[in-house]
């Protein structure tokens, strides 16, 4: 049936001169910024490091194929990486051969209950969610990134996972007693002057690509030239290896520990993936079809299972920059995972010159891309019933668990429109 074969809707376009050579720079440049990222998020996880790239590929491949987004790009992301270790720490001892095998199956039971979601038609009530709760949804999604990124930034160290109060708490003590290194922000400054003077020739080559490489030679020169500045925290090397065959334990001791945990992470990871994807089709003006979604989610994570993922959703990082660099359809999330391959398999040693700073400096133009002013004063002018929604939901991102606040936006926007309409009939 066609509607199981998104696939066939977009290849036509591959007609339209230039389509391709986007798609392939922006996976690209898709694949080079997600082996820092990919390795922090299976450090989150509690899994071995590689663990991490392993779930940007084939989830990533499939959700693509299969998926209804067309921009969206499927792989490790941050909530669902803390939630992991979470809820299977107090099963086995992260990082053991025990705890690798409970989170692979995690991932096959997320991606059947997500196939489920989808023949079941639950998309229906995920396309319900209000426009204004999508809007501050996104908006607390970047604050969040740049909450992640602000330590690296500034040369501070401030442990991943740290809320947003803390995180500034940490920065303003920072910059009080002096103990920021002023090589960081100035390379920031650096890589931020250079995708912003390449913009114009973006269509070429893409601008974050070439920060990258001038980011990580301008690191090298500040280390080599100006005496006292200290060495940028760069990428450890990566091991080149493809993604080990796997299989999930589905005995009936390990599914029961697991149940809960999957029904957690099934919601968790559906919600992040749908609202993600439904922000990014507003913000492309694109069709979204949530039944697909969640087969195209489900199988990611499904096949993932097999090939040492651990549980896959939207990222709003990858996808922020997938967009950023130009991307036009799903081929450029293929892209990215195969260009990931190769990268791991050839040029893998050359990952450990990247500097940190520099895929912070990244992620900072992505969260500023992420934030829609013009959707925001449209959300006030529509009144209270749109913008204390998206308030809610933007606070309630950056303050309690994702799921929740989501949650909490479409329960007052609910509320809301229902006192409004009985003032209305009286």
């Amino acid at each position: 049936m066609r509607w199981q074969l998104p696939f066939s809707k977009w290849l036509p376009e591959y007609r339209t001169p230039g389509t391709i050579r986007a798609d392939v720079f922006a996976g690209l440049t898709g694949a080079i910024v997600v082996m820092p990222q990919g390795i922090a998020f299976a450090l989150l996880a509690g899994m071995p490091p590689h663990y991490g790239l392993y779930a940007a590929m084939i989830p990533c491949l499939i959700a693509a194929l299969f998926g209804s987004s067309r921009l969206m790009v499927t792989g490790p992301a941050n909530a669902i990486s803390l939630t992991t270790m979470a809820l299977i720490s107090p099963l086995a001892l992260p990082e053991s051969s025990q705890y690798v095998a409970y989170v692979l199956t995690l991932s096959f039971l997320v991606g059947a209950l997500q196939l489920v979601l989808g023949f079941a038609k639950a998309g229906k009530w995920v396309e319900q969610i209000p426009h204004s709760v999508i809007v501050g949804f996104t908006v607390g999604a970047a604050i969040l990134i740049i909450n992640s990124q602000l330590g690296t930034l500034l040369g501070i160290s401030i442990p991943r996972g740290t809320g947003v109060p803390e995180t500034i708490s940490a920065v303003a003590s920072a910059l009080i007693s002096n103990q920021w290194q002023m090589a960081a922000p100035a390379l920031v400054l650096f890589t931020l002057i250079a995708i912003r003077l390449w913009k114009p020739l973006n269509r070429y080559l893409p601008a974050m690509l070439v920060a990258v490489v001038l980011g990580s030679i301008a690191a090298a020169l500040l280390e080599t030239l100006i005496p006292g500045v200290a060495a940028f925290r760069k990428v450890q090397e990566i091991p080149g290896a493809f993604p080990p065959i796997s299989s999930p334990d589905l005995t009936g001791g390990t599914l029961q520990k697991l149940f809960s945990a999957a029904l957690i992470m099934t919601l968790l990871a559906s919600t992040e993936a749908m609202a993600i994807a439904r922000a990014i089709a507003l913000k492309t003006k694109d069709q979204f079809n949530a039944n697909q979604e969640f087969i195209g989610q489900g199988l990611a994570n499904v096949c993932g299972s097999f090939f040492s993922a651990y549980p896959a959703s939207g990222s709003f990082n990858r996808t922020g920059v997938n967009l950023a660099s130009g991307a036009k359809t799903p081929l450029a999330a293929i892209c990215a995972a195969v260009f990931l391959f190769i990268l791991l398999a050839f040029v893998s040693p050359l990952a450990k010159h990247i500097p940190y700073v520099v895929i912070a400096s990244l992620l900072l133009v992505v969260a500023w891309n992420l934030i829609d002013l013009k959707q925001i004063r449209h959300e006030f002018n529509m009144g209270a019933r749109e913008w204390i929604p998206m308030l809610i939901t933007g606070i309630g991102t950056i303050t309690i668990p994702l799921e929740w606040a989501i949650l909490s936006g479409i329960i007052s926007s609910v509320m809301i429109r229902r006192f409004t309409a009985k003032t209305e009939r009286n």
